[in-house]
């Protein structure tokens, strides 16, 4: 009784209004901290917890009288909660990238960014500025979505080949590494996956034959060699999002193009999921598989099963491209206003595809999936392809289960039980969810003028169940008296263990990591 009762009100606040619009402060310019400051923690924050976490976003959304309009331009900024001795301080910095030390020395935008064209200097005379726009594409490294390790050193990322190579404990910025100089691509997503040895697989773009686009699995091995991995395939989904070439290299030629500008959608192609084998690296050309139009940013989590590959997305149907909703004009709204924007966007949902490895000997017509607990199907076409349809783990009306966490560390790559995200409300950040991929039920954490972020799985040490540890995510409360804190769940019911709030307001963060104290 008391289980069923504690999903009900949970499901009732998981549809909550936010007139107040509270929202609008977390896309608000804040200034860097000179120093760490001091939590204050109610609850109990678990003894073994010890460590910092890292989160990346943006935190200068103008420069001088220049805005930046997209949610994925303002300036990056590091968060870190550090945990110690019972103790919790928050620290925050921004990355010295050539885009910010270039913006705050000429006190405006000098590197275009996704959604923000950089016009030149107004300063110079008519014919150097005429000039200005054909000397090339000057790529941003505007690192403001990720942050992950490579090998004993800590980089922030963004989804162009410039990484920045950070101090975690200080949050100095080190130094500025283009990867198209060791690796054959153009753009780098901002999502690697890592294997248990350390290894580093991404997939990026370079330029092919006729100046098309090709996409390239990038490695970067570890410090020590070993592969400890259980995946034994590559799947990359091709959505219908393209960029277009044309437009990519003469954008910056043009007055007032983006990389938003460059993007297309096409509504007849629908989606592509390529196969590839990891060792050897082979394309498996024969093996062609398509669905019906949609969007994806996150994967949940992909394994192998009895002749079949089990893909897990946070989709967004139809071919619209999603980011077209995501400038901070459409953010910034009232909340009526809000609403009505994201109901012409596409509709989220979490999907799960499966793959069969074995095509060869099947008749056309038949679904080829024979998993027993799953309703996605496969169908081979008489042109050969193979035709997927999904089964829908989570779906609610404008409600987006995003930003997507697993016990990566013991579950990356092997068949699981548990996914935790993001709740989306209309695009605004309400809430916390835990979803079992299995049964399909959800929990969920809210609280009233809440604005989480991306809750990150932390396993207890020595913990047997998959949901054995905890969820953190940093939380903004506008209007309380200390209106930032670090929210710690328990991540086998969502319960609050503790929190640790810290008198200032926190913008958005989009993605990060926890580090353990050596």
């Amino acid at each position: 009784m008391y289980l069923l009762l504690y999903i009900q009100f949970f499901v009732f606040l998981s549809s909550v209004e936010h007139p107040a619009a509270g929202y609008k402060k977390i896309f608000e310019t804040v200034e860097e901290l000179n120093e760490p400051i001091s939590a204050k923690i109610t609850g109990i924050i678990p003894s073994w917890l010890s460590g910092s976490l890292l989160r990346m976003g943006p935190g200068l959304f103008e420069v001088g009288d220049e805005p930046f309009y997209h949610m994925f331009d303002g300036q990056a900024l590091m968060h870190k909660f550090d945990l110690k001795n019972s103790q919790v301080t928050y620290y925050r910095k921004f990355i010295r990238t050539d885009a910010y030390v270039r913006a705050m020395t000429e006190n405006r935008v000098v590197i275009t960014e996704f959604g923000t064209a950089a016009y030149p200097d107004p300063c110079k005379n008519i014919f150097s500025r005429f000039f200005t726009y054909f000397r090339g594409i000057e790529v941003t490294d505007n690192c403001l979505v990720n942050i992950y390790p490579i090998g004993e050193d800590f980089y922030a990322v963004t989804e162009t080949t410039y990484i920045t190579k950070i101090d975690p404990d200080s949050l100095e910025t080190l130094k500025k590494v283009d990867l198209s100089k060791y690796l054959s691509v153009n753009g780098v997503t901002a999502h690697p996956h890592a294997d248990a040895d350390g290894t580093i697989y991404n997939i990026g773009n370079c330029f092919g034959k006729n100046m098309s686009l090709a996409y390239n699995i990038i490695k970067i091995p570890p410090a020590q060699t070993g592969d400890f991995s259980h995946n034994k395939y590559f799947v990359f989904v091709e959505q219908p999002v393209k960029i277009n070439l044309l437009k990519f290299l003469s954008a910056w030629r043009i007055r007032g193009t983006t990389y938003m500008d460059c993007f297309e959608s096409n509504d007849t192609m629908g989606t592509l999921f390529h196969l590839a084998t990891k060792d050897p690296a082979v394309y498996l050309s024969t093996h062609k598989f398509r669905t019906s139009a949609f969007n994806l940013f996150h994967h949940i989590n992909t394994y192998e099963e009895e002749g079949f590959i089990i893909v897990d997305l946070c989709t967004w149907k139809g071919h619209d491209f999603v980011y077209n909703y995501l400038y901070l004009a459409n953010l910034r709204g009232e909340w009526e206003e809000v609403k009505k924007a994201a109901m012409r966007a596409p509709q989220p949902e979490v999907r799960r595809y499966v793959l069969p490895l074995d095509i060869h000997r099947e008749e056309q017509g038949k679904n080829l999936v024979a998993l027993s607990y799953t309703t996605a199907t496969a169908v081979l076409e008489s042109d050969g392809t193979i035709w997927l349809e999904p089964e829908v783990l989570f779906s609610g009306p404008r409600q987006a289960f995003e930003f997507p966490q697993i016990n990566y560390s013991q579950y990356g790559g092997k068949k699981y039980s548990y996914a935790y995200g993001l709740g989306l409300n209309h695009f605004i950040p309400d809430r916390i969810v835990k979803l079992s991929v299995q049964t399909k039920e959800t929990w969920v954490w809210q609280e009233e003028d809440c604005y989480p972020s991306e809750p990150l799985f932390v396993p207890t040490p020595g913990a047997t169940e998959e949901d054995g540890g905890v969820l953190l995510s940093i939380v903004v409360k506008p209007g309380a008296e200390r209106p930032g804190f670090l929210l710690v769940l328990d991540a086998t019911n969502l319960m609050e263990l503790a929190r640790a709030e810290v008198n200032t307001i926190i913008p958005v963060t989009l993605h990060g990591m926890y580090k353990r104290r050596a």
